[in-house]
């Protein structure tokens, strides 16, 4: 009987519950009429053109630098290394000096040989510090000797043959004389074949000078072009044997870019196309020419290899160097291109909205490269279609009034 005894006071009570309970579902139902009245309303937006224009078409592919050439100089005759004047990473010019032996033996192997090829000079009858190792062998002593001895056994038979005709000489002293005659002619051969042995000792003996002289050389070692170390493998003091290395150079400028294009990109690879590269994890940006192709497509990877030439003058590139490369396979493509603004991109998928009776609606696009401002559109647009310029968050359906 108790709460039936002030029906008011559970009436009071009662309303204060309910109240705010009403006060927010007026609210509620009131911001949903503001919400649905600004959905309703037109969104005043700007249209702009798919334009027509021209991008380079380009394959992407990556690759490695290497050097043009590279090289270890190695030695060709053995000795102690005395002079290094290089290390890691000096630049070197074609003709410098990269290494030096211990020259002393060298040296005196070359007088050696300088005094024997004298030595055979003078034999030869020849001037002992010319050039020219030529002589006509009848200007020889040894065989101007031997044709006197000729002369004179001539005559000789010539005398003693007058006198057998005359009766005076006997037969026998005739035919010594004349034996004596071939002896002199047999003896003047011997003489014309001493020259010419005498010429070829002579020649033999150049030959040895030469040879030293090489050997002399080959004990400085020379930079066979413009380039850089790449590697020291000994000190100053080591004894090197023939054909141990010493240096490795590599040449700076030009670099050779060799890079793998998958196969479905091969049939548009062609020597001479640009080539735009970018070094991995610097901003050096650099760019050359495609040069060299393969033959062939790899069987295992499904690439064609192929290589650039990089210029590289003030060596900021480095051999050796992770590199990603652009091709331009068509300098001039035909392409379809928007406002960066005009795309939307949310959750994987790529749209631009359209307005179509006064209301937006939504078109998926595939998009691939930019240029400055503007975006190439790939598919899901023609030239000429006009699109939002910033849908921003406009949804599809919704009513728009073109500004």
């Amino acid at each position: 009987m108790g709460p039936c005894r002030n029906p008011i006071s559970w009436a009071v009570r009662l309303g204060a519950v309910l109240l705010p309970v009403l006060v927010a579902a007026c609210g509620q139902d009131e911001a949903d009429a503001t919400a649905k009245a600004k959905l309703d309303s037109p969104r005043a937006v700007r249209l702009v053109p798919a334009e027509a224009g021209s991008l380079p078409r380009v394959v992407t592919v990556t690759g490695t630098l290497a050097a043009e050439d590279q090289v270890v100089l190695n030695t060709k005759v053995p000795g102690r290394l005395d002079q290094l004047p290089v290390d890691l990473g000096s630049v070197v010019h074609h003709g410098d000096v990269v290494a030096v032996l211990d020259l002393t033996d060298f040296r005196l192997r070359v007088e050696q040989a300088e005094t024997a090829l004298a030595q055979a000079r003078a034999r030869l009858g020849v001037t002992l510090d010319g050039a020219g190792d030529a002589i006509q062998p009848e200007k020889t002593s040894l065989v101007r000797q031997a044709r006197a001895v000729v002369d004179q056994a001539r005559r000789q038979r010539e005398r003693l043959t007058t006198l057998h005709q005359e009766g005076i000489l006997a037969k026998s002293e005739l035919d010594q004389v004349d034996a004596d005659f071939r002896v002199a002619e047999a003896r003047l051969q011997e003489a014309f074949e001493e020259v010419r042995n005498r010429q070829a000792i002579v020649a033999e003996r150049r030959a040895a000078l030469g040879l030293a002289q090489q050997r002399l050389a080959d004990a400085t070692l020379r930079a066979p072009f413009d380039g850089a170390v790449r590697e020291r493998h000994l000190s100053v003091g080591a004894y090197l044997e023939v054909g141990q290395a010493v240096v490795t150079i590599v040449r700076m400028d030009p670099l050779r870019l060799r890079l793998a294009v998958p196969e479905r990109d091969a049939a548009s690879i062609r020597t001479g196309q640009r080539v735009h590269l970018r070094e991995e994890g610097t901003s050096t940006a650099a760019e050359g020419n495609l040069v060299r192709l393969s033959p062939a497509v790899d069987e295992g990877t499904r690439t064609l290899m192929i290589e650039a030439e990089i210029p590289n003058p003030d060596g900021a590139l480095r051999p050796g160097a992770f590199a990603t490369a652009d091709i331009v396979v068509d300098p001039q493509e035909s392409v379809v291109l928007l406002p960066a603004s005009a795309i939307v991109s949310f959750a994987g998928v790529t749209k631009v909205v359209t307005v179509v009776d006064g209301r937006a609606v939504e078109k998926r696009v595939q998009i691939g490269r930019r240029a400055g401002d503007r975006v190439e559109v790939l598919t899901g647009l023609t030239a000429g279609e006009a699109v939002v310029a910033e849908p921003g968050n406009l949804t599809a359906g919704q009513p728009v009034a073109v500004e």
